[in-house]
C-alpha cells in the first residue's frame, strides 16, 4: 500500500493537494529505504508534522514492526505529542486492517511490554517508538531511523549562537551516535536561521537539490536529498513542484494576497519560514538601511532612467527611474521589476519612461539590451536612449558601492507596497555574494550611483540615433 492511500485510510479526513501528494511521495521513498537522508522544508501550517512525524512513523512500523524509531523536536513535551499521536494511530480500528501484526500494549496488557508517552513497543517484535526533546538522552538506544521535527521553538532560539551550539553538539553527540550503517535521517521543519541544523549540514555533507524525480535514480546514501517547498513559488516550475512564478503553494489555506501581506510585514522573516532561504541580518548588505522621502524637492535637475535586462529567463529585468537634484542626492520614483518577456516589459518601461518624463534612459545591452533598447525608444521618443556594455566585475561593483548606495539614494516612504519585490530583494540581499539568487535590483542602484556620482567614461556609452 501507498503511503498516500495509506494516510488517507487512517485520516479520511486528510486534506490532499498537489504539494502534499509529491510530499507524501517522497516520504514513501524513505519509507522504502531509497532515500536515506532526507531533508524537506516547507511555511508554517502547511501539514508538514502531520505527515512526517504523525503519519509516517506509524507507516514504517507497519511495514517493518522491527524497526527503531525516534521523534525529535526542541522540546520533549512536543516529541511525547508527537509519540502519542502515532500510538492512537496504530491502536485504530482501520490501522489494524492494514497493518494487523503491528500492534502495541492495550491497558495493562502484556504486562511486558512497555507503552508511556516516550516509548512503545511493538508486541513481538523488536520494533519502538521513542521520543526526545532536543538536548535529551537517548543512552543505550541503537536507532534505526531518526525524525527531526521543528528542533527551534522560533527565532529567538534559532538567532542564538548558544541555542544553534547546543542543538549541532546534540545532534554530533546524541543523534549519531545512536546510529549504524543502515539508519537513516529525516529533516523536517520551517526554517528560521541560515546557520541552524540544515544550514551547517548542507555546507559541511553533500547535498541534492531535488527538483525531478530520476534524480533519485543515482542517488548516493550519503547525500542528503532536500526539497524545498516555498510558500510563493519563486524557483523555476520543475516537476515536482510545477507551480507558475508566484503562485501559492496552499491557496486555499494561505492565498497569495496574505502571503504577500507577512512578506511586506518583515521580508526576512519570510524568506526564513515562508520560502525556505534564511539569511542572518548581521550578513546583509543593505538591510532596511535605505533612506526614503516623502516629497521630491523643487530643485531637480534631471530626470533619468537605468535599465538592465534580463540576463536569463529566471532573472528579474529592473528598470528604475529617477530624479537627481542640486546636491546630488538620486531619489528613485518609479520602477519596473518584472520577470515577464522582454515583448511586455518593452511597452511596460516605455510607458514608465513616458509618464515620469524621463529625459534619458541608460540600458545595459550584455544581453539583449540592444534591441530592448531599440524597441523602447520607438515606444518612447521623447526620451533619448542610450546603450552601453557592462564589463565590470559584478560583485566588486555591488559590494564597493553599496555605502555609497546607501548614502546617495532615497526611496518613496511606500516602497514596501509599491515594489514588494524590489524591497525583498534589496533589504535581504547578502554581502556574501554567491549566496543572492538575485543580482538584478542591487546591480541597477549601483549603477545608478556609479552613472551619476562616480561619473563613468562616457566613452563607453553609445547612442542610438533614432531622433
Amino acid at each position: 500500500m501507498t503511503f498516500i492511500d495509506f494516510s488517507t485510510g487512517v485520516y479520511p479526513f486528510l486534506e490532499i493537494k498537489d504539494f502534499h501528494r509529491a510530499y507524501y511521495r517522497l516520504l514513501e521513498e524513505f519509507a522504502c529505504g531509497r532515500v536515506r537522508k532526507l531533508i524537506i522544508t516547507m511555511p508554517p501550517q502547511h501539514g508538514k508534522s502531520v505527515g512526517a512525524t504523525t503519519l509516517l512513523p506509524a507507516y514504517m512500523l507497519g511495514i517493518d514492526p522491527d524497526m527503531r524509531i525516534a521523534i525529535a523536536s526542541y522540546s520533549a513535551s512536543l516529541a511525547s505529542k508527537f509519540n502519542r499521536r502515532v500510538q492512537r494511530i496504530i491502536e485504530s480500528k482501520e490501522y489494524g486492517e492494514i497493518f494487523p501484526q503491528t500492534t502495541i500494549k492495550r491497558g495493562g496488557k502484556p504486562a511486558e511490554y512497555v507503552r508511556t508517552a516516550d516509548e512503545v513497543e511493538i508486541i513481538g517484535h523488536r520494533g519502538e517508538l521513542l521520543s526526545v526533546g532536543r538536548e535529551g538522552s537517548l543512552t543505550g538506544n541503537r536507532v534505526d531511523c531518526f525524525i527531526l521535527d521543528d528542533l527551534y521553538k522560533d527565532a529567538m532560539e534559532a538567532n542564538s549562537p548558544i541555542v544553534r551550539e547546543n542543538c549541532w553538539e546534540w545532534y554530533t553527540s546524541v543523534v549519531k551516535t545512536r546510529m549504524h550503517n543502515a539508519s537513516r535521517e529525516l529533516i523536517v521543519f520551517t526554517r528560521w536561521h541560515e546557520e541552524d541544523l540544515i544550514g551547517e549540514l548542507t555546507r559541511r555533507e553533500p547535498t541534492l537539490m531535488l527538483t525531478e524525480w530520476s534524480q533519485l535514480d543515482a542517488i548516493d546514501s550519503n547525500t542528503w536529498v532536500y526539497l524545498n517547498f516555498e510558500a510563493l513559488k519563486a524557483s523555476p516550475p520543475s516537476e515536482i513542484d510545477p507551480r507558475q512564478l508566484g503562485e501559492a503553494l496552499w491557496e486555499e489555506q494561505q492565498n497569495c494576497s496574505l502571503l504577500e501581506a507577512k512578506r511586506r510585514l518583515d521580508p526576512l522573516r519570510f524568506e526564513c519560514m515562508y520560502q525556505g532561504h534564511p539569511s542572518s541580518r548581521e550578513g546583509l548588505l543593505y538591510g532596511d538601511s535605505f533612506a526614503e522621502y516623502d516629497e521630491l524637492p523643487r530643485d531637480l535637475v534631471r530626470l533619468s532612467n537605468y535599465t538592465d535586462t534580463a540576463d536569463t529567463g529566471d532573472d528579474y529585468l529592473c528598470s528604475m527611474c529617477y530624479a537627481v537634484d542640486t546636491d546630488g542626492v538620486i531619489y528613485i520614483t518609479d520602477v519596473v521589476y518584472s520577470r515577464e518577456s522582454m515583448e511586455i516589459t518593452e511597452g511596460l518601461v516605455a510607458q514608465m519612461l513616458v509618464e515620469s518624463g524621463s529625459r534619458t534612459a541608460l540600458i545595459e545591452s550584455n544581453n539583449g539590451g540592444r534591441g530592448f533598447a531599440r524597441a523602447v525608444q520607438k515606444l518612447a521618443p521623447a526620451t533619448r536612449v542610450e546603450w552601453f556594455h557592462q564589463g565590470g566585475n559584478k560583485e566588486a561593483r555591488i559590494l564597493s558601492h553599496s555605502a555609497t548606495v546607501l548614502h546617495n539614494l532615497r526611496l518613496p516612504r511606500n516602497w514596501r507596497q509599491r515594489w514588494p519585490e524590489l524591497y525583498n530583494h534589496l533589504t535581504t540581499y547578502r554581502r556574501q555574494f554567491r549566496a543572492n539568487r538575485w543580482h538584478d535590483a542591487a546591480d541597477v542602484v549601483t549603477g545608478i550611483v556609479e552613472h551619476e556620482i562616480t561619473d563613468r567614461p562616457t566613452s563607453k556609452v553609445q547612442k542610438i540615433a533614432f531622433l
